[in-house]
């Protein structure tokens, strides 16, 4: 499966430490993963042990993961767009520590959701916040760069524009060190539809031309349980949503993604290893 060069895994556990995430996600069958390098539902975490830290980069070579078949998740709980200095500042602390631990173990980007208005402030100062908090970051860490999900447009949340995106990586002083990740079932319920080779190609001229091909680093493959342009962020296994199966061979096999890696973020665990070899299949690939 590593010939074909598809990079393709799920969101995998770290429970019991992150060194055991990337021998769960071989197991499946997997050639890239996610996972979280923290407690994502709580602001601080005891430092990463050096034994830790060494076991996981053993991990890694021993299941044949580079360290760019991994994105990490940051936590939940950041918005380093919100109205309340406090929260900012708080996020971007939190941001922090996730990429040292990012540094610490040999890994060289990291996901986030940009952030929320909270309904208090306008959009553009929430976006110009993301900016300087992700500058504050990459100001005081090396290596690692910060990708920007677009978003369903839940609430009162950015980046479920396309142009919202391009202000922000445009806009990060360190330009090697930004990037996007593209979340299938975000687009669906933001109004983008893909569910057609004719709509994909749609979509990619509009992201081209808003953001940059050249800034995307990664996709999140997510069936959506809400109809087109529902901005409700709920994922689905791979078709069993309103996306359906087929649109996911279109995203994984297209020429401008295809070397890009492909984490899973569906609902039912029990289904990963069948969700891989299936977008696999639809790509053009077999296990045989």
């Amino acid at each position: 499966m590593r010939g074909d060069g598809l990079r393709i895994g799920p969101h995998v556990s770290a429970a019991g430490g992150v060194s055991n995430a990337p021998g769960r996600a071989a197991e499946l069958g997997a050639t890239a993963f996610g996972l979280f390098v923290k407690n994502q539902r709580q602001w601080q975490a005891p430092p990463l042990a050096s034994e830790e830290v060494d076991a996981f980069r053993d991990a890694l070579e021993q299941h044949r993961f580079s360290p760019g078949d991994i994105v990490p998740h940051a936590s939940y709980l950041l918005n380093l767009g919100s109205p309340d200095p406090a929260q900012r500042e708080r996020s971007r602390t939190a941001l922090l520590d996730e990429v040292t631990r990012c540094q610490q173990l040999g890994l060289v980007q990291i996901n986030i959701h940009p952030g929320s208005t909270k309904g208090e402030i306008e959009r553009q100062a929430c976006l110009d916040h993301i900016v300087e908090g992700i500058d504050w970051v990459l100001e005081r860490s090396e290596r690692v760069a910060v990708l920007v999900e677009n978003t369903a447009g839940q609430g009162s949340s950015v980046g479920n524009e396309l142009a919202d995106l391009g202000w922000i990586v445009r806009r990060v002083t360190d330009s090697e060190r930004i990037g996007v990740c593209l979340d299938t079932c975000h687009l669906f319920a933001a109004g983008f539809d893909l569910r057609t080779a004719a709509d994909l190609e749609s979509f990619v001229a509009a992201f081209d031309a808003e953001v940059g091909l050249d800034w995307l680093r990664a996709w999140h493959l997510n069936d959506s349980r809400k109809p087109l342009g529902s901005r409700v962020d709920r994922h689905a296994p791979i078709g069993d949503g309103e996306i359906g199966e087929a649109p996911f061979g279109l995203v994984a096999g297209h020429p401008a993604f295809r070397s890009l890696p492909m984490i899973l973020e569906t609902p039912d665990s029990d289904r990963w290893a069948h969700e891989i070899r299936r977008i696999r299949e639809l790509v053009g690939y077999s296990e045989s």
